[in-house]
């Protein structure tokens, strides 16, 4: 595709996007650690809190991964999300997990792929189950109030615009085409409201909760958001043309 020029629209106008490099910012990446303890650990019980007594979640993937953060305007986190590269044997994280492909899926060459994980948004910045934004961005957000117990939510569309936005320079820069995710039904619905339509390529089953592995195609995501919201796609391309 030819450059895109500034464009005029904004689409997060709230939050900001940064690259995160745990071995140079190391007080950052110990928030963002403990952001995921209160997320996967507190929140949501998916992880065990007893093994993290520093209150910091941290696995072995973090070091085959890039990092990326969302902040408000008051440079606090409230986001944040890592792309894993593929490992030695040339697999992903989901598939220790989502064993079964469905009939006809042919996987992507893994050196041109990589898994969208620890996707989250801090409690204060989602939404109410069903809460989706309206149509026509931007959105003008400010913190939601603390969640009940049990209160399911949504992320935050402008935080999580932020986040794929900077995962999708990230990997136009780095020659990655593909991102697999394994998530719920709900989130795949909410981003093909947001045009961003990933493809179910395995059945349902227990991995952090009842999610089903899907893949996406970066050209295909990239013609489809065009298609259906050129400015869209003019922000999110924006910093490569700036670079």
């Amino acid at each position: 595709m030819p450059a895109v020029s500034q464009p005029q629209q904004k689409f997060s106008v709230n939050f900001s996007g940064h690259a995160v490099q745990p071995s140079r910012d190391k007080a950052f990446f110990k928030s963002i650690e403990e952001l995921r303890y209160q997320v996967y650990c507190e929140e949501c019980g998916f992880l065990a809190p007893d093994d993290y007594p520093e209150k910091r979640e941290t696995d072995e993937h973090d070091a085959n991964s890039a990092h990326f953060a969302a902040l408000n305007e008051a440079e606090q986190l409230v986001g944040y999300v890592r792309l894993v590269f593929p490992d030695a044997l040339q697999s992903f994280p989901f598939q220790t997990h989502c064993v079964s492909i469905l009939d006809n899926v042919i996987l992507p060459p893994p050196a041109q792929s990589a898994e969208i994980s620890r996707l989250m948004v801090h409690q204060n910045y989602r939404r109410r189950l069903g809460e989706l934004p309206p149509a026509g961005f931007p959105l003008a957000e400010t913190p939601a109030e603390a969640p009940r117990a049990n209160d399911q939510r949504n992320p935050s569309p402008q935080i999580m615009l932020t986040l794929y936005r900077e995962m999708y320079v990230y990997s136009v820069n780095n020659n990655i085409r593909y991102w697999y995710a394994a998530m719920e039904r709900s989130l795949a619905r909410i981003l093909a409201r947001m045009n961003f339509g990933f493809q179910q390529i395995g059945p349902f089953t227990d991995y952090y909760g009842p999610v089903a592995p899907y893949v996406a195609d970066l050209r295909v995501l990239e013609y489809q958001v065009g298609q259906r919201d050129p400015a869209l796609l003019a922000w999110m391309r924006a910093p490569l043309a700036q670079s």
